[in-house]
């Protein structure tokens, strides 16, 4: 992956044989595809820096938060059998009446505590919950901390989380990391484009120096990151503002979409006022709820979420994210604790399957460690490829200056009949990916602009000469 591309002074010019039709092709389109490379790299590449850095750390904030918070998160001593769940819950609602229960997330590890999640705590973001932990053997409350979605993300995660996301600037942030996942296909695309249509003597590292030993390692790197660059770019789309939603809206229509469980009870009296009371239903019940979910075959880690309102069940849920994934959820009548509803993950449709094997391997959960590992590695991969691609720009200039970019024109050496199924398949994806579409438009507009002004220019400094003659 080259971001700022050779010159041809790099190497001695060889006779070449006369191209064919497949080379003319791509003859015509080399120099388009180094503009844009160039360009992109140039443009898009301190966004990309940022999303580098920030999701190199949001990897290691796993290892981060259990180093953090071992005290709340893993018991003091492993006991001989867990309370019932109702008694860790009653611990936890004794200790902070405030609020009401959102979720119950058992101990799911012999070491780990129990999660009770209250909402509606005053000093706690809306959006998020304050988890309880309570010792499953001892319902001794170890300690509350605010918590952040799905993974149960604690304050360290959650706020490098954000700064990943939207660098703590809310909705607004989100398009730095959407405008870099939007464009790092392009660019690695480009690079591998690029990279394997060099002479293979051109590629070598070893034995060269200066822009063309930078040249060589950056394009290396890059040809051994490009796949999980591209894993990334389009695993980031999908829950992006703009292409994520387009993104959902097409799964939508094609079937696709992740399905949900229906949490709508039967006519039972008796629980309609336990239910009432915020979702807390009473907690002796809780027990009899988890019962009826394992015998529907769900283990461990699951989360209970108690009744929305009286006419709703409760919804059990596995919460494993990792290999192999555990997503199955049944929903339980609060009355007689039977199963009303079951879902299982194998029934999923595909696309929702691979989104949220996507999702999962992107934020480093699928493959626990090792996955967090690559994700660093490959933030490191493309921090180094940025700090080259600009070096090569400063060699360019031969170490002085800035060089110059690639000519203008480009796309005029192309040929119609690849150069129109291109753009219509540039304004498909421009649609579909906005913030890749509405900046290629403006750098087109932009470029076409600037070069008939340049031209003009010239044709008006030509025939000057030729009157003052």
């Amino acid at each position: 992956m080259t971001i700022a591309p050779s010159t041809e002074t790099d190497e001695p010019q060889k006779p070449v044989a006369k191209p064919d039709g497949a080379t003319k092709g791509w003859a015509s389109l080399r120099p388009l595809v180094l503009r844009l490379h160039f360009y992109a790299g140039v443009l898009v590449a301190p966004f990309l820096l940022v999303a580098a850095l920030t999701g190199g750390l949001y990897a290691a904030s796993f290892s981060i938060e259990d180093i953090v918070y071992v005290d709340r998160t893993t018991v003091a001593k492993v006991g001989d059998e867990k309370l019932p769940i109702s008694e860790q819950v009653a611990a936890a609602r004794k200790a902070h009446p405030e609020g009401t229960i959102a979720a119950v997330r058992p101990s799911p590890e012999d070491d780990a505590t129990t999660r009770v999640m209250l909402t509606g705590v005053e000093g706690i973001d809306e959006t998020n919950t304050l988890a309880v932990f309570v010792d499953p053997y001892t319902a001794q409350v170890r300690g509350a901390l605010e918590q952040y979605g799905s993974t149960g993300a604690l304050p360290v995660r959650t706020w490098i989380d954000k700064f990943h996301a939207n660098l703590q600037l809310g909705e607004t942030g989100r398009l730095y990391s959407e405008l870099a996942a939007s464009w790092l296909w392009v660019i690695s695309g480009g690079g591998l484009v690029l990279w394997f249509a060099r002479r293979r003597a051109q590629r070598k590292v070893r034995g060269t120096s200066g822009r063309r030993r930078t040249l060589g390692l950056h394009g290396t790197v890059g040809v051994w990151a490009a796949a999980g660059f591209l894993f990334l770019s389009a695993t980031g789309l999908t829950w992006s503002t703009y292409a994520g939603a387009n993104i959902e809206v097409l799964r939508t229509e094609l079937h696709q979409a992740t399905p949900a469980i229906s949490a709508a009870a039967g006519d039972h009296g008796g629980h309609d006022e336990a239910a009432a009371d915020g979702g807390a239903a009473a907690e002796g019940d809780l027990d009899k709820i988890l019962a009826a979910a394992r015998a529907e075959g769900l283990g461990d880690p699951v989360e209970i979420v108690p009744p929305a309102d009286e006419s709703s069940t409760y919804v059990v849920k596995q919460v494993q994210r990792s290999w192999p994934t555990k997503q199955d959820a049944v929903a339980v009548d609060p009355a007689t604790a039977e199963v009303t509803d079951t879902l299982r993950f194998a029934d999923f449709p595909i696309l929702a399957k691979l989104s949220r094997w996507g999702i999962d391997a992107h934020t480093g959960v699928l493959f626990g460690l090792a996955n967090q590992l690559l994700l660093m590695a490959l933030a490191l991969s493309l921090v180094m490829l940025v700090l080259w691609g600009y070096r090569m720009w400063w060699q360019r200039g031969r170490a002085s200056s800035f060089g110059r970019p690639i000519p203008r024109g480009a796309w005029q050496q192309v040929p119609p009949q690849i150069l129109v199924p291109a753009l219509a398949l540039i304004a498909v994806l421009g649609y579909f990916v906005p913030l890749l579409g509405i900046p290629l438009a403006v750098f087109i507009a932009v470029d076409v602009v600037l070069g008939e002004i340049a031209h003009r220019r010239g044709k008006r400094s030509y025939e000057g000469r030729v009157e003052a003659k």
